[in-house]
Order: structure tokens, then C-alpha cells, then sequence
């Protein structure tokens, strides 16, 4: 990129940021996620600090908030309340130690203090001989809101202290409010047609500038002390901690001390796990020089204190720039536009792809070739594209028209619905990834068969369908690249072992069109065998639980094409189908559940087979005939639709309590 370039890059960039950070801190309102928001944010600091001519007093970069509301008082705060400047990962995070280390002309730092990073809003409590006088939002930094009659409802804040002797100082703190407390707001919200809170932050700072203290007292909302000034001369930020437990304020049970980054580490991956199952909302840790005299010889950048930082979890969303628009061309013949991306951190992982769905997604999103845009990745779950910036556009974006024939056999492709199909049965990227879904885990689960393995036995000639596969030798691909005496011997043995294969499994993997994990076990508890199922009319496939129109239909005509017909033939005689018993009723007869995120004792997969086992059923997606949603490790967007509709979300806990 171009000097005036990346000087264009920036000011849009400011503009944008800008924009948001006003509804954000001001407006309690947001257009985009606190991941995208802090995505722009690491870009255009990245782009200051590489190019500090462009650096300018107004960028967002250097300051904090925004303007106070007018219906409030306005509140100077002796102490600018600071930001934090965001690190995503293990290499920014020790830079961050080194920067310290090198700002204090030491050889190391052995006394780091760290936290857990509260969601919620940032609070300033003024105290003067012991009683409550003031307590003011951090709006921008320097300029608050006074909130005092809203803050003396919050029962976690004392009204008074016991140690008067200390004088005026000021405890700063987090409002939050309890993931419980959330869902139960916005349950009673849509009950009466009231706004659907999109996440817990955005509920605390409503809550805490309604102007009827009422209201705020009704939110049960909670406050976490970080931070205490004036009063008696602390060596620590440990030590601050502990005074500020004994004058009667919630702390972090988390923080603690640490001696060496790699110690911080290990906390922070160990909170990552844990954080589905705590009360409140958090999006990372906080990291401070422990030493308060080392603290302040570290100074200020910008905004933000040297010897603090904000060690965030990997979002689940961020902003890049769309390099191209190419097509896939599924098993069904599905055409899929894919976004090629510049690559990007998202949800713990680089990914450099992201999922359009069809053609009616990219008129919807109105994405072009070169956009910005969002994408969002939750669990394991493909990345795809949330939202374009258009105010960063250039004016040299391209547009996307889907291809009129398939890239890979060069057939017509149809427009069925939304979408657009290569009906080539012989196609062969649909027989490709056919191969792919077969020995899949929500399939026939062989280990050890992935995609490059399958391609290699394809390019070879060793296979034609996955009816052959049951006919490989070991001698047949040890010569093949990639594989040695023992894994050969490793693949034949785990192809062997699907010999047997039960009848659900046995129908995702014939791949047929609408037939996903739910449907297929639906058909295998309805018909019980493949012969019956093969037989069945369209009146008795329509008959079946949770099966339309258009899946029977699907279903129908898979099984009376010839092409298909012969392969089947082929498959039967080389697998054993387990046939299907009828299905007992269990504890979770009837019980919908969705799973976002991941689990720290049962995989995907073991969860959905206990599930099933129980009676219930599995979702991919929330919706008003969802029971439940469990969430795991870095729940997605399942989580805040699970709010909104005022579905009961669980932890893995309460989860595994009702598998017993």
C-alpha cells in the first residue's frame, strides 16, 4: 500500500470508528460487535505505529469515549480515566512485556498483577470521609456523567466505609450485570413488546443512565472494584485489591500475582476455558505492572497507561478486506460464492476464506470485491461475511456476478430457489466432495481418510466411488505418496472397521439432497432398514417426523435415479447396514437443544449422541422451538439470538446434570 494510500486508509478508518464509538459509549447503541469495533481499532493503530506521520491528536487512538448525555450533569475527573491498550495474542502480548521491559531500562520483570476483564461499564466512585458523595461514568475520559442517584441502588456499591481516617479517595470499578439477570430482563422485555437487549454491556450502561432510579434498581445490576485512589500510600496493585475487599467492595476471585509472562499464559487460557461458565461477561484479562512505583515511571502513551494492557480472548469477529470472489461447487452441485480474504485472526484461528451462501447473500450484504467488511467465525463453525463498511470504500470496488456454467465440468448451471446448481451428476467436484462427506464424521467417521488422502487415491485411480473403497488392498497404496508400511496398514484397518456401519450414518453418507444427521436418524427410527425406505412412496416419506414436501421429494427421487441405483447396489454388497431399533422414549423426549461453542468433557458429536440417546434432538440453529442452547468455550451469535428470544441458555454443568 501507498503512502496516500495508507493516509486515505487511515482517516476513513478514523471516520468509522469514530462513528461507532459514539453509539457505543454514548448512545448505548451498537451497528456492529465490540470484536469488529476493536478489530478497526488494532488496524488503524497498527497503521499509526508503522507510519507516525500520520498520527494526529484526534484519532481515536488517543482518546477515550465519548461525549457525556445531556440529560446528566457533567462530571471533570481529577484522574483521566484511561483505555487499555487490546492484545489478541501470545507474540503481542510479551512485545507488550519487552516494550516494558526496554521503557524501564530493565532486564525483566518478575511482578505482573492480572484480572479478569469485565464487560460492563466503567464507574468512578468519590468518597469523602468515609460517605458516598459522587459517582460518574468515564464518558470521555475526562468528562463523565453524574449517576449518583442510579449508582446508590446498585447494592455491591457501600454507601459508607468504616475508615473515614483515609479521607477523599475514589474507587473506580466495572457495572455489570449477570448473564441470569439478562436473559430474565429480556424474557420479560418480549413479553411485553419492550427493546430485546443484544448483550449484557449494552443492558448495564442502559441501566445505568435511565432516569428513573427505579429502573435501574429493578436490573439487580453488580459492581466489581479495579482500582483505588488516594488514601493510604499502596506499594501494589495486589495490595489495592485486598484493601478494597476489606473496605467492603467485590473484587475479581480470579485476579492474582504472577511472576513471569509465561505464568499469564497459562491463567488466561485457563479463564478462556471457564468463561462459559461464569456469571458475568468477560472478553479477556487485564495485565499491570504490579509495583505501583514502576507503574507510574512508565508513563502514558496516547491514552493509554505503559504498564497496563488488555489481554483479550481471540474474537469472534474482525474486520479485513474482500481480494476476491470465487465459487465452489458443492457435493449436492450447490454453486457456494466464497470470499477470499485477506488473511485474519478470527475465533483463535487465521482463516482466509469466508462463506457468501448464494447470490441473494451478496446482494443482501452488497458485497464487493475489494469491500471491508466483518466476518464472523463462533465454535467451529465456517467463517462467513456479517456486514460491509461501505464508508471505507474507495470508489475502485468491483462487483460479483455468479458464473453461468460450472468452473469444473463446464456444464449449464440451474437456478433452483436460491440456489444455483450443476445437476451434472458426473461432475467431478461433486463426486469429489461426495467422497469427502462419506468418510466424514457425521457419516461413515473413517479415520485417517481426509480430503488429501482422498484425492490422492482418486488422481491415482484407485477408487472411482466409496464402494471402493472396502475393495482397497495395503499393497494398493503404500506406493503412493504420503504413505509408509504403517499407514497403510492404519487406513485399510479404520476402512475396515466401517464394514458395519449403523443405518443413520449409513444415509448421511449417501449424501442425498436435504438428508443432513437430524433427518437421517428421523428416517432410520421411521422405516428401520434401507429395503423399506427404498420402497416408500411419497405419501409414506411425507408422513415421516419433521419431513416436508420438498425433502420428500429430494428423497423420492434420489432413490429411483439409475446412477444412483447402481452404486447402492455396489455399497450394500461390500457394508453391513445395522438395522435401526425403535426408538424409547427418554428423559429428553420432545427437548430441542442447539450446542455453540466447545465443550470441555464431550466432543460435538458425543453430546449429540447422548442427546439423541435421551429422546431429544439437536438444532443447528435457535429459534422459538428451541428448549435449550449449552454453551461451551467462545459461544457465537447462537448465544445473543438465544437472548433475544428468550431461550434458556445452560453451561456444560448443568448440561451434563441433565445427561445423568
Amino acid at each position: 500500500m501507498g503512502r496516500d494510500d495508507v493516509k486515505k486508509r487511515i482517516e476513513k478508518l478514523k471516520k468509522v470508528i469514530e462513528h461507532h464509538r459514539y453509539l457505543y459509549h454514548v448512545l448505548d447503541r451498537i451497528e456492529i460487535s465490540d470484536a469488529a469495533l476493536d478489530s478497526l481499532k488494532h488496524e488503524l493503530k497498527k497503521l499509526e505505529d508503522e507510519n507516525p506521520e500520520f498520527l494526529t491528536p484526534d484519532s481515536p487512538t488517543q482518546r477515550v469515549g465519548g461525549k457525556p448525555l445531556k440529560e446528566f450533569k457533567k462530571v471533570v475527573h481529577k484522574t483521566p480515566m484511561l483505555s487499555l491498550e487490546d492484545t489478541f495474542n501470545e507474540e503481542e502480548f510479551l512485545k507488550w512485556v519487552e516494550r516494558v521491559k526496554k521503557v524501564a531500562g530493565l532486564r525483566f520483570v518478575s511482578d505482573f498483577f492480572a484480572e479478569l476483564k469485565f464487560d460492563g461499564l466503567a464507574m468512578s466512585l468519590m468518597y469523602k470521609n468515609g460517605v458516598l458523595q459522587r459517582a460518574s461514568t468515564r464518558g470521555n475520559g475526562r468528562v463523565g456523567e453524574d449517576v449518583t442517584q442510579n449508582a446508590k441502588t446498585i447494592e455491591a456499591i457501600p454507601l459508607s466505609l468504616d475508615i473515614p481516617e483515609f479521607g477523599d479517595i475514589e474507587v473506580r470499578g466495572e457495572v455489570v450485570i449477570s448473564k441470569k439477570n439478562f436473559e430474565r430482563i429480556n424474557i420479560e422485555q418480549k413479553k411485553k413488546g419492550g427493546q430485546i437487549y443484544a448483550n449484557p454491556r449494552n443492558l448495564a450502561a442502559g441501566s445505568v443512565r435511565q432516569l428513573d432510579p427505579k429502573i435501574t434498581s429493578s436490573r439487580h445490576l453488580d459492581f466489581h472494584a479495579y482500582a483505588l485512589l488516594g488514601g493510604p500510600g499502596l506499594e501494589t496493585h495486589s495490595e489495592e485489591h485486598a484493601l478494597l475487599r476489606r473496605l467492603g467492595f467485590k473484587t475479581d476471585n480470579y485476579s492474582s500475582r504472577f511472576n513471569k509472562p509465561e505464568e499469564i499464559l497459562n491463567f488466561r487460557k485457563n479463564i478462556e476455558k471457564k468463561r462459559s461458565t461464569l456469571s458475568y461477561e468477560i472478553d479477556g484479562i487485564v495485565v499491570a505492572i504490579n509495583k505501583k512505583d514502576l507503574f507510574e515511571r512508565l508513563g502514558v502513551v496516547g491514552k493509554a497507561p505503559r504498564g497496563a494492557v488488555a489481554f483479550k480472548f481471540a474474537p469472534v469477529e474482525a474486520t479485513t478486506i474482500v481480494r476476491d470472489i470465487i465459487v465452489q461447487v458443492g457435493r449436492t452441485g450447490a454453486i457456494t460464492p466464497v470470499a477470499v480474504l485477506e488473511p485474519v485472526e478470527v475465533g483463535g484461528v487465521t482463516v482466509s476464506r469466508a462463506t457468501l451462501h448464494n447470490e441473494d447473500e451478496i446482494k443482501r450484504l452488497g458485497v464487493k470485491i475489494g469491500d471491508t467488511v466483518i466476518v464472523g467465525r463462533a465454535g467451529d463453525v465456517i467463517p462467513d461475511v456479517k456486514k460491509v463498511l461501505n464508508d471505507l470504500r474507495t470508489g475502485s470496488e468491483k462487483v460479483f456476478r455468479m458464473p453461468e456454467k460450472c468452473p469444473m465440468c463446464f456444464e449449464k448451471i440451474i437456478l433452483k430457489g436460491a440456489i444455483h446448481r450443476c445437476v451434472n451428476v458426473k461432475c467431478p467436484a461433486r463426486h469429489r466432495e461426495n467422497l469427502y462427506h462419506f468418510a466424514s464424521r457425521q457419516a461413515f467417521d473413517i479415520d485417517g481418510l481426509g480430503p488429501k488422502i482422498i484425492d490422492a487415491l482418486l488422481d491415482s485411480g484407485l477408487i472411482n466411488n466409496a464402494a471402493d473403497l472396502f475393495e482397497l488392498k495395503e499393497g494398493d497404496i503404500r506406493p503412493l505418496e504420503r504413505f509408509g508400511e504403517k499407514s497403510a496398514s492404519n487406513l485399510i484397518e479404520a476402512i475396515s472397521k466401517r464394514t458395519r456401519i449403523e443405518f443413520p450414518r449409513f444415509l448421511m453418507g449417501l449424501g442425498i439432497l436435504h438428508v443432513g444427521e437430524e433427518t437421517a436418524r428421523d428416517l432410520a427410527d421411521h422405516f428401520g432398514n434401507l429395503d423399506k425406505l427404498k420402497k416408500a412412496g411419497m405419501e409414506e416419506l411425507r408422513s415421516v417426523e419433521n419431513i416436508g414436501d420438498i425433502v420428500a421429494r429430494s428423497i423420492y427421487e434420489w432413490f429411483r435415479d439409475k446412477y444412483n441405483s447402481d452404486y447402492l447396489k455396489k455399497l450394500e454388497s461390500r457394508v453391513f447396514i445395522i438395522e435401526r431399533r425403535v426408538k424409547k422414549k427418554g428423559k429428553l423426549q420432545n427437548k430441542t437443544f442447539v450446542l455453540t461453542g466447545s465443550l470441555d468433557f464431550l466432543t460435538r458429536d458425543e453430546a449429540k449422541a447422548r442427546i439423541h440417546e435421551l429422546g431429544g434432538k439437536v438444532s443447528s440453529s435457535v429459534s422459538d422451538n428451541t428448549d435449550y442452547v449449552v454453551a461451551g468455550l467462545a459461544p457465537g451469535s447462537k448465544l445473543d439470538k438465544a437472548g433475544k428470544l428468550g431461550v434458556e441458555i445452560i453451561d456444560e454443568k448443568k448440561f451434563l446434570k441433565m445427561l445423568e
